[in-house]
């Protein structure tokens, strides 16, 4: 009898064992699909490279060979001819050698991290690698390198329950009316900080065409730490681009096909070095987004010296023509954890009237007109949705031209 019940006793086991056999085959096939799938994308994005560089953040910068870079994976841009220099800048393109020398003691230079390493060389593009657990982090393969939607700051909406639907918030000067074909501005770096992993904070110029539906045309420039996106809360340089509102088109930097770079000195998304600091030094970046009038792509220049690259114009449908709105400023992602407004801050995490040293600054903001020449802009609004929390107040004078101080620590006893 005991023998009998030992071997039914073993079969249940068995059968039990069996039947619990296919859940665990599914788990992991679920498991290698997604690694699968993760591996093909890093396969796509990371570009065999003529030499990689240790950055001191933990980092690996590929130089990549420019004609085997991510844009090409474009299917429009299999034939293209790189445009190794824009055909025309902007005629009275802002020179900081007129800058008096009161401002020059008071701001410094700024450079990449990665630099301290090593350089690209030429005929390379330095590309930030992408890691496993970079895709990991994001809601999906699809998604990653994506913003989601609804991250416009729209100053024509008084709706509040609008404006913080997608948990953006913003604190922002912007001009509108007009035909632009471009924008630039000197912007204060600082290293904020971030409350979740899933928010971050940005400080960045817009190029926007189209309206604020399904349609809209960005091209995005600046600075931001964004802990989801790279894994960590180092300050980077960073671009954007969109031709549809966010939906399908565009990404952060490198991270998809369509931005043409030709430098090989600055890697986008790569960490900006050193940044400004409370009552200390402080460290701006300058960045000039604008149309070549013969080509009609959008190129990008980084300071005085790096023309980085280029966003071909057939990316666009608005933007292919000219910009409808310029915005410069700030945006943080409020995610309101345990029901409370976040602390994560914007720009140095102090309100405006603080002033420089303390404040986050935007400078010498022009914008480039139909003749291809900069010019101070006209008619500067700003916007906030919560002033309490975020601010923003502009002004002019010789040596800044128009600039507005902005920012905030989000989280305080006026702001909950």
């Amino acid at each position: 009898m005991g023998g009998e019940f030992r071997r039914a006793v073993v079969l249940m086991g068995v059968i039990l064992f069996l039947g619990s056999f296919p859940l665990l085959c599914v788990g992991r096939i679920g498991i290698s699909r997604q690694r699968l799938e993760v591996q093909k994308h890093l396969n796509r994005l990371n570009k065999p490279a003529v030499k990689s560089i240790k950055s001191p953040d933990g980092d690996v910068i590929d130089c990549v060979h420019m004609a085997h870079q991510p844009a090409f994976d474009h299917p429009f841009l299999k034939n293209h001819t790189v445009q190794m220099r824009p055909s025309y800048h902007p005629e009275g393109l802002f020179d900081d050698s007129k800058v008096s020398s009161k401002l020059k003691a008071k701001t410094n230079s700024i450079t990449q991290l990665w630099h301290l390493s090593g350089r690209c060389p030429e005929g390379t593009v330095p590309i930030r690698r992408t890691k496993h657990e970079d895709v990991l982090r994001a809601s999906s393969v699809k998604r990653f390198g994506k913003k989601k939607h609804r991250t416009i700051p729209k100053p024509r909406s008084a709706d509040p329950d609008l404006m913080n639907e997608s948990g953006h918030q913003h604190a922002i000067a912007y001009v509108q009316g007009d035909k632009y074909y471009g924008a630039k501005a000197t912007i204060n770096v600082w290293e904020p900080k971030i409350q979740q992993v899933n928010e971050f904070s940005l400080s960045q110029l817009w190029i926007l065409g189209g309206s604020f539906g399904e349609d809209l045309n960005s091209i995005e420039a600046g600075w931001q730490v964004s802990p989801d996106l790279y894994g960590d809360n180092n300050t980077r340089l960073f671009t954007y681009w969109t031709s549809d509102a966010y939906q399908a088109t565009g990404c952060y930097n490198l991270l998809c096909s369509g931005f043409i770079q030709i430098n090989s000195e600055i890697a986008m998304g790569a960490s900006i070095f050193p940044v400004s600091g409370y009552r200390g030094s402080q460290y701006d970046i300058s960045i000039l987004v604008w149309k070549d009038p013969k080509e009609g792509h959008w190129w990008m220049q980084f300071g005085n010296d790096y023309v980085l690259g280029y966003w071909p114009a057939f990316l666009f449908s608005y933007l292919a023509d000219s910009a409808s709105m310029i915005e410069w400023g700030g945006e943080v992602v409020n995610s309101q954890p345990d029901g409370q407004h976040t602390s994560t801050q914007m720009g140095s995490g102090h309100f405006p009237e603080e002033g420089f040293g303390k404040s986050s600054y935007f400078r010498n903001i022009q914008v480039v007109d139909g003749s291809n020449n900069l010019r101070a802009p006209k008619g500067i609004g700003t916007f906030t949705e919560q002033s309490n929390c975020y601010d923003v107040q502009n002004g002019n004078n010789g040596d800044w031209g128009n600039f507005f101080y902005y920012g905030g620590p989000g989280k305080n006893p006026n702001c909950r």
